[in-house]
């Protein structure tokens, strides 16, 4: 297999690219520059490098002058400690935070549970989250919002959350409440807009 039919491979294992737009990304490097392709394997070189996994919510943060190990929102005393919001990936943190409307604690899954998975830790965090709900719940947590896409992959996730969670739950009394349907069904939270994802706060159930 040639390089170009290798680096193709390489992009069709990106979230939602086909064959051929992995093979138009190929084409397009190929006609840029020395100093473009340079520069993109630097920064690819230095992703890992720059970039670390809060212990506490799990997103990806770039080191910062604080030298802490935890990200700017976990570690900032003026968030809402009483809410802890569930999201499946770093960019439906985005999208929540860039929509002004929550002001709580996050906790990113790292994906979602496919239909019919036979093992669903293997795809999200499972224990880490069953942890991290024991630790805020003796903190004073008063609810969990489940922040998951309105699709057949993110309504599965958060129904394994929620039988996942419920004994927790119970003994401690925490409300567990879902985005209302201010998002259209099918919707990918990340590319939802910020007054949608507001109004689905708003209408959490």
């Amino acid at each position: 297999m040639d390089s170009i039919n290798k680096l193709s491979e390489l992009f069709k294992e990106f979230p939602g690219i086909g064959p051929r737009q992995a093979k138009r990304f190929v084409y397009y490097l190929l006609s840029r520059n020395n100093g473009y392709l340079e520069n993109l394997s630097k920064l690819v070189t230095e992703l890992k490098r720059e970039i670390k996994n809060c212990p506490s919510c799990f997103r990806f943060f770039p080191n910062d002058a604080a030298k802490s190990p935890l990200c700017s929102v976990c570690r900032d005393s003026n968030r809402d400690s009483s809410s802890l919001m569930i999201v499946a990936r770093d960019v439906d943190f985005e999208a929540i935070e860039k929509s002004h409307s929550y002001s709580g604690f996050y906790f990113v899954l790292g994906g979602t549970v496919p239909i019919l998975e036979k093992e669903p830790e293997k795809k999200i965090r499972v224990k880490e989250l069953a942890a991290r709900v024991k630790a805020r719940a003796a903190e004073g947590l008063k609810e969990i919002i489940i922040a998951t896409s309105v699709n057949p992959e993110g309504e599965n996730t958060h129904d394994f959350i929620v039988t996942l969670l419920s004994p927790i739950i119970k003994q401690s009394g925490i409300k567990l409440s879902g985005l209302g349907r201010g998002l259209s069904t099918g919707t990918e939270l990340e590319y939802s807009d910020s007054d949608t994802i507001k109004n689905a706060l708003k209408n959490r159930s």
